[in-house]
């Protein structure tokens, strides 16, 4: 949907700024859902969120199907984009539970970080080669029909037992987690990072257009960058006990830079397909790590909410980064867009360094 819906508003005719108000969109539900969607998985665990998550997805890019128009597409971003957020929420909690140690928290989230590295690579190919050879509708059918495969997946899911609740107690706000700064520095760590995987969406399309690349071209380098992410989480549980958090995350934040640094002067598709897997390598391999300390470092009753606020923090973002990619683009070029990312994201490595300080054990099934 993120490839598909720019590339119809750009076909139509729309400015830079209105594809970046487009995407912008599918953040901006995600911004008010995250944190009452975390307080609602902690308390109904897995099952429910997702169901309502499959028919709003459905619906979404349902109404793509029937109305490919500009104003539609922008409800079907919200719907979309709200959904999957609140289904990611609800994923995550599950997975981190079920994990009983800091190695195998490293291991869960990297074969789950493997499920949207996939999607990525099957949805902008096969959108981009339905747009090319079928047209807008088929393409959007298609990412309508997808949702209702998780249902099919999750259905039979065993839920986890219910955290205990302390009664009496006062009541905690989401924002009583930024306390602690390894948090602070954990949620600019991956506002960073997102913002790259944000920059990489939104630009690689606007080159490939300007470049006259078809859908299917553009399809294939975001589909490579998916690839390298889906293949680099593949390999990581085999090192999970060989690799700590801050030196994956630090490193790949200065590869980033590197990368966004020349990726504008990539001419070819072939070019752009190799930055897009180096890039893919690096981003790849971040979030399982995120994702571990995020795990390690929260309360275990209060894993929802905190990832509930990570998700908020990062579509926020994602709402006006957008936006201010497009600005930027219009007024100097999309290769800037590219160069200042990169250069807060290698500036950002030193905090994410810092995030060595000790973690907070995991506790296993029997202190449960």
């Amino acid at each position: 949907m993120r490839m598909a819906s720019p590339l119809l508003a750009l076909r139509e005719g729309y400015s830079a700024i209105a594809v970046g108000f487009l995407l912008a969109l599918f953040a901006l539900t995600q911004v008010f859902l995250a944190l009452p969607a975390g307080r609602y998985v902690d308390r109904h665990g897995l099952k429910r969120p997702v169901g309502f998550c499959v028919v709003a997805a459905a619906l979404g890019a349902g109404l793509a199907v029937a109305f490919p128009v500009f104003p539609v597409l922008c409800l079907s971003a919200l719907m979309t984009g709200g959904s999957t957020g609140v289904a990611v929420i609800a994923l995550q909690r599950h997975v981190g539970r079920a994990a009983q140690n800091a190695t195998e928290l490293k291991k869960v989230f990297s074969w789950l970080a493997i499920g949207p590295a996939v999607s990525n690579f099957v949805g902008p190919l096969a959108a981009g080669l339905l747009i090319d050879y079928s047209g807008f509708r088929a393409a959007f059918l298609l990412m309508a029909l997808l949702p209702l495969a998780t249902w099919f997946w999750v259905r039979r899911t065993v839920e986890l037992s219910p955290v205990p609740v302390v009664v009496g107690g006062a009541p905690k706000k989401a924002w009583d987690l930024l306390r602690e700064p390894i948090m602070r520095r954990l949620m600019l760590v991956n506002w960073l990072l997102s913002s790259c995987w944000d920059v990489h969406t939104f630009v690689v399309p606007i080159l490939g257009h300007e470049r006259g690349l078809s859908a299917s071209v553009i399809g294939t380098i975001l589909g490579a960058f998916a690839i390298a992410a889906a293949f680099v989480r593949v390999l990581l549980p085999v090192f999970a006990a060989h690799v700590r958090e801050w030196v994956v995350v630090a490193s790949a934040m200065v590869i980033t830079a590197v990368l966004f640094a020349v990726y504008p002067f990539m001419v070819s598709p072939l070019a752009m397909g190799a930055c897009s897997v180096m890039l893919g390598l690096a981003l790849g391999s971040v979030q399982p790590m995120i994702m571990s300390t995020l795990h390690q470092i929260t309360p275990e009753a209060r894993h929802g909410e905190a990832l509930g606020l990570r998700l908020m923090t990062i579509n926020a973002s994602s709402v006006l980064m957008p936006m201010l990619f497009g600005t930027a683009g219009a007024v100097v070029g999309v290769s800037v867009v590219f160069w200042a990312v990169g250069l807060a994201v290698g500036a950002g490595a030193r905090p994410a360094w810092r995030l060595r300080p000790a973690l907070r054990p995991v506790p296993s099934s029997a202190d449960r």
